[in-house]
């Protein structure tokens, strides 16, 4: 029996696009039923007066959610909420807020972020307002995530931001004030540290659905991105970080726990790597064919012996190959094109993603979004993204632009009862012995280009038509 992957190229205005090969495991989710439960009821005796109301924290949490339900509402009643650790009070939002989160890297506004203390903490409850003869009840919920758990959903978003299956268009590296990343300042002099919300708006300008904010080995930024998930509620903002280092540099997308990025006597890049993966992140190869010298330190991939059972991407087409390219007579470098096939040739199955790697909002359409990463995911989430970025349900699109499309599906030649259901591109097929298997490409808004379909590292000799509109 034959076992067939399904990959695709898309070859676009300034360099190819591709769809990707699966990852096989899926990620354990965090948990729904909350570690503590307190409730009760206030009345009118208890207008203007405060309960604290204690709860213990174990050793080992990373990460504190609270949640309180005011069943008085309808009836006016008014609780304010705050939250106190062993050392004091930790943020105080009033009524605005009916749930907060905090971390070691963020915080909800009106909390600070820092370590979660194991200790006696204290839930801060006051009756703002409540009407004579009423009597209301609360319940407060509370959950302690600790090493390696990671959302059902978002880590900044309760929710998916949009229903449904489709093709959501994001990108996946980019840079803000939290470590290199620059804009012009109001004088129009110089440059600056660019503020987070900067990026934001100039995703949300290009039409995209998603974006992972990946500063260099720092979480700095997920306290703006966990203040800005809710003012921009179309836009997915995902957890990232670059782990930069002098062999090479990856991103890791959907935890915002600290990774220790130093290699050094007794720690190479793959514990980097194998730590990522106790995580359950992500693990994308940057730029892997760009050079190393005294401009860019480590920039491409060099770590010896790399272990790719920990690595679920390859960034194949970073924004510098498309706006740099090589000067006259200088020899032609291998491409993260190059460095992604010849990974899928020794039999890895990795998906291919692109990236802006944006350092500059003001470069405008050659600044974020080019290229856009195009995923198939079940909803707008990030551990649906996430998913189908391990599944290999992407293509990347080069242009940037907002409606580029390619799909692949699959079907034996012959019917069958056995009929593969639901294949698209990324997945597997095994393939009986004398069958033959039919491969369906739908590209659109692609008028002009040519189509090209690699088997094995070589160009495969195929009848098709034009490209249509």
């Amino acid at each position: 029996m034959n076992f067939i992957s399904l990959a695709a190229a898309l070859l676009a205005l300034a360099g190819p696009a591709f769809a990707a090969l699966p990852d096989r495991a899926s990620t354990p989710l965090r948990s729904a039923r909350p570690d503590i439960v307190l409730r009760g009821d206030v009345r009118f005796g208890d207008l203007l007066a405060c309960r604290n109301l204690p709860f213990r924290v174990p050793p080992g949490v990373v990460r504190l959610s609270v949640e309180v339900d005011n069943g008085g509402k309808a009836e006016h009643t008014t609780i304010d909420m705050g939250v106190s650790d062993p050392d004091g009070s930790r943020g105080w939002s009033g009524s605005n807020k009916a749930s907060f989160t905090l971390s070691r890297t963020d915080a909800t506004p009106s909390y600070l972020p820092g370590a979660i203390r194991a200790g006696t903490w204290k839930l801060n409850l006051c009756t703002a307002a409540i009407r004579p003869g009423v009597a209301s009840h609360y319940e407060a919920r509370i959950w302690f995530w600790r090493h390696g758990d990671i959302p059902a959903v978002s880590t900044f978003s309760p929710a998916p931001l949009k229903p449904g299956p489709a093709w959501y268009r994001g990108d996946l590296h980019m840079h803000t004030a939290h470590s290199d990343g620059a804009c012009t300042p109001a004088s129009g002099q110089g440059k600056a540290p660019c503020p987070l919300v900067r990026t934001v708006e100039a995703a949300k300008a290009r039409g995209l659905d998603f974006i992972a904010i990946t500063d260099h080995n720092t979480g700095a930024q997920f306290g703006a991105m966990r203040e800005l998930q809710p003012a921009f509620d179309t836009l997915l903002l995902i957890p990232g970080v670059e782990v930069t280092t002098f062999q090479g540099h990856a991103n890791v997308w959907g935890t915002t726990e600290p990774i220790d990025w130093v290699i050094r006597p007794g720690r190479t890049a793959n514990d980097i790597l194998r730590d990522a993966a106790a995580l359950h992140g992500v693990v994308s190869l940057n730029h892997p064919s760009s050079p190393t010298d005294e401009t860019c330190r480590g920039c491409g991939w060099s770590a010896p012996h790399t272990d790719y059972a920990h690595v679920q991407a390859i960034e194949a087409l970073n924004a510098g190959e498309l706006l740099l390219p090589p000067k006259p007579g200088a020899p032609k470098r291998p491409s993260g094109v190059d460095f992604w096939q010849d990974r899928l040739n020794e039999g890895l199955r990795l998906t291919g993603v692109g990236g802006s790697d944006n350092h500059k909002v003001e470069l405008g359409r050659f600044g974020v979004g080019l290229p856009t990463t195009v995923v198939h995911a079940q909803d707008l989430s990030e551990r649906a993204i996430l998913d189908a970025i391990r599944a290999g349900h992407v293509f990347i699109d080069a242009t940037g632009s907002r409606d580029k499309l390619l799909e692949m599906s699959a079907r034996f030649a012959t019917s069958a009862s056995s009929e593969p259901d639901g294949v698209m591109m990324g997945d597997a097929v095994f393939l009986p012995p004398g069958r033959r298997l039919r491969i369906t490409i739908h590209a659109a808004h692609v008028k002009g280009y040519r189509l090209s379909v690699i088997e094995d590292g070589q160009p495969l000799k195929v009848a098709m038509g034009p490209l249509g509109t």
